[in-house]
Order: structure tokens, then sequence, then C-alpha cells
């Protein structure tokens, strides 16, 4: 099994930033991919950002720009830098990584329990 822990969510005005955080333990061999998505009260959750493999990074339209990822391979972290945040990023921010458990294995994905991120107008 395979554990992704998030941090870092809160409330902020608008034009403020936040970093959220995530952390993967449990029966890991290799994270192929990790990033986040959201979800906003009555809509789709929407992918934010994900790095594929260490570096490559897809992000969602409506945050190119203002909102970084990045990954910290040896920590089994990846991080989303979130800045001029406007009252439409408020979500809870879910992470995701694809894990492969063992030597030969299939990868699995999976899912954090999400942190709010609330941004006020």
């Amino acid at each position: 099994q395979v554990q992704l822990v998030e941090s870092g969510g809160g409330l902020v005005q608008a034009g403020g930033s936040l970093r959220l955080s995530c952390v993967a333990s449990g029966s890991i061999f290799r994270i192929n991919n990790m990033g986040w998505y959201r979800q906003a009260p009555g809509k789709q959750r929407e992918l934010v950002a994900m790095v594929i493999g260490e570096r490559d990074t897809n992000y969602g339209s409506s945050v190119r720009g203002r909102f970084t990822a990045a990954r910290d391979t040896a920590a089994k972290t990846v991080h989303l830098q979130m800045n001029s945040l406007k009252p439409d990023d408020t979500a809870v921010y879910y992470c995701n990584a694809d894990v492969t458990e063992y030597d030969g294995g299939y990868p699995f994905g999976y899912w954090g329990q999400g942190i709010q991120v609330t941004v006020s107008s």
C-alpha cells in the first residue's frame, strides 16, 4: 500500500501565494508521475500540474504561468507553488502519484485525501 499525505493548504487573499506539499510513503519501488488535481464544489476534478518522470511538467490551462510544480525524487515529494491566487482557485487539492510497488510490477494510481485551499476576494 502507498499513502500520500498533503500539507500546506489554507485561506489566503486574492493575489497571495501558498505552497502545497505531498509526501509518499509505503511500498514504493518507483514513482513514475506525481502531481496535483483539484475539485471545486459542483465541478469535475481537473488537472492542476503533473510532473512526468522527474522534470517534465504538464499544467492545466487555468494555472499555467502562476503555478509551479516540482518533484524531489529522493524525498518522494512533490511541491506546488501557487502564486497570484484567484478566488476561482478555491478547491480541494488532491495529490496523485503513479507508483510501481515492486520491480517488474504494474504501475497503479494513488490519491491523497485532499487539502482545502480557499482564496478570498
